[in-house]
C-alpha cells in the first residue's frame, strides 16, 4: 500500500511551511513514528514524523515552501530497508546485542558531494566561474541551479597566499517571518523608546541573602526575571494602555498580563510566553520561564508556548548589552529591554557612591501610549526594583518567596 503523507497544520492560522531538512534520502526505508523531516513555519520549527513503516519517495525538495495538506512524501509499506542500511531499530538491536559497533556509510559516496548538477554547471561556465567557487547548498554540499543563478563571481583578487570563503544560505521561513515582522513594525507603528536606570542593589542584596535557601525548597534559581516580571506586572496594572493593542479602529486593553520573554533557541531568538503572570509568585515565574528556557534550547517549543502575549521582557544583558532599542513585538504595544549590571558612581543623599547599575529601554507604539504614561510606566518599574520589599513582597520576604 502507497500512502501519501501530507503536512499537518502546525497550529491556527498557519497556511504553508517550508522543507527544512530531509531527515532520510529518497528511497530509504523509514520506520513509523521516526522523524523524517524538519519543517519551518513563521513561528517555530517542527519534526515531521512517518506515519507508517516503509520506503520512501521523496515529494518535495529542500527549502520548499509547501502548503498544509500537500503531499510531500509517498510511504510504500511493503518495502523493506536496504541491505546495509542503518535503521533506529537496527542501531537499537545492536547497542543492546553489544554487537560489533555499526559503520555508518559515508554520505559523500550516497550524493555528488559539492558537484553540479548539469543546468548549474553551464550556468557557472557562463558566469565564467569555477566551480570550485561556488558552495551548494543541496544535500552535502550539492551544487543545485538556484545557487548557480545567485553565484557571484569573485570580489577581486585576494593577496597572495591567502584563501577567503564566503557562505549563501537560504533563510529559514522562521527567519524570513521575523524580518518581514519587524521591518513591518519600524514602518507601521509610531514607536518611540524612553530610557531611565535602576539601581539594583536591593534585589542584589535580597538575592545573596535568599537565593541558597530558596534553591533548595524550589529546585530552581532566584533570579533577576522573576523580580523584573513582577515589576512589569505591577506596572502594567497600573498604566493599562501599555497592555493594550490596537486592531484596526479598535484599541483591545487586557486585564491580564500574558508576558512574552525573549530566550535563545538552536534556531534563534524564541518569544515564549508566561500566562497569567499577574497570579504567580517569584518561584512559579521562575518555574515556568526554566521550562520555557530548556525547551527552546532542546528544540521542543511549540506554537501555542509562543502564540499571544500581552507585553515582552527582552534581556539582551545577558549577552552584554549596555544599552539598546527593542523593537517592538507585534501586536503588541510595548517592550521592556534589560541590560547588563555594571558597578558606577551614583549620587547617594548627596554623596557619590559605587552601585550596580542597570539601564532600562522601554520601547512603545506612540498611537496607543502617550509620553505621560511612558514614562510612568517606566518609572514605575524602576521603583520596584529599588524598593522590592515594599512594592512586590508587601514587606514580606520569607513569605513572598515561600520559604
Amino acid at each position: 500500500m502507497i500512502l501519501e503523507m501530507k503536512v499537518p497544520s502546525p497550529g491556527e492560522s498557519i497556511t504553508e511551511v517550508e522543507i527544512a531538512q530531509w531527515l532520510v534520502a529518497d528511497g530509504d526505508y523509514v520506520e513509523k513514528d521516526q522523524a523524517i523531516a524538519e519543517v519551518d513555519s513563521d513561528k517555530a520549527t517542527l519534526e515531521l514524523p512517518a506515519e507508517v513503516s516503509g520506503s520512501i519517495t521523496l515529494k518535495a525538495e529542500e527549502g520548499d515552501a509547501v502548503a498544509v495538506g500537500q503531499v510531500v512524501c509517498l510511504i510504500d509499506t511493503e518495502g523493506v530497508p536496504k541491505e546495509g542500511q542503518i535503521t533506529p531499530t537496527s542501531i537499537q538491536a545492536a547497542a543492546t546485542a553489544d554487537a560489533t559497533p555499526l559503520v555508518v556509510p559515508d554520505a559523500d559516496q550516497n550524493y555528488a558531494a559539492g558537484s553540479a548538477s548539469p543546468a548549474a554547471k553551464k550556468i557557472i561556465i557562463e558566469k565564467g566561474m569555477d566551480l570550485d567557487s561556488v558552495i551548494g547548498t543541496g544535500r552535502n554540499g550539492r551544487i543545485t541551479k538556484e545557487d548557480a543563478v545567485k553565484a557571484v563571481p569573485s570580489m577581486g583578487t585576494p593577496p597572495k597566499g591567502s584563501k577567503r570563503g564566503e557562505e549563501r544560505k537560504k533563510l529559514s521561513m522562521l527567519r524570513r517571518k521575523v524580518a518581514e515582522r519587524l521591518v513591518a513594525v519600524k514602518n507601521e507603528t509610531a514607536m518611540l523608546t524612553t530610557f531611565n536606570e535602576a539601581d539594583m542593589a536591593p534585589i542584589f542584596a535580597l538575592r545573596k541573602k535568599y537565593k541558597e535557601t530558596f534553591a533548595e525548597k524550589h529546585a530552581v534559581g532566584l533570579g533577576f526575571m522573576s523580580f523584573f516580571t513582577k515589576a512589569v506586572v505591577r506596572a502594567l496594572q497600573i498604566y493599562p494602555d501599555v497592555n493594550s493593542m490596537i486592531d484596526g479602529d479598535y484599541k483591545i486593553t487586557y486585564d491580564y498580563c500574558d508576558i512574552s520573554v525573549a530566550v535563545s533557541g538552536p534556531k534563534g531568538l524564541m518569544v515564549p510566553v508566561v500566562r497569567g503572570a499577574e497570579n504567580l509568585s517569584f518561584r512559579a515565574i521562575e518555574q515556568e520561564i526554566k521550562r520555557l528556557a530548556i525547551r527552546a534550547r532542546d528544540g521542543q517549543i511549540t506554537v501555542d508556548d509562543m502564540t499571544g502575549g500581552t507585553f515582552t521582557i527582552s534581556n539582551g544583558g545577558v549577552f552584554g548589552s549596555m544599552l539598546s532599542t527593542p523593537i517592538i513585538n507585534p501586536p503588541q504595544s510595548g517592550i521592556l529591554g534589560m541590560h547588563n549590571i555594571i558597578q558606577r558612581p551614583v549620587a547617594i543623599n548627596g554623596k557619590v557612591e559605587i552601585r550596580p547599575m542597570m539601564y532600562l529601554a522601554l520601547s512603545y507604539d506612540h498611537r496607543v501610549i502617550d509620553g505621560k504614561e511612558s514614562v510612568g510606566f517606566l518609572v514605575a518599574i524602576k521603583e520596584a526594583l529599588e524598593s522590592p520589599e515594599e512594592l512586590l513582597m508587601d514587606n514580606n520576604v520569607k513569605e513572598a518567596l515561600e520559604l
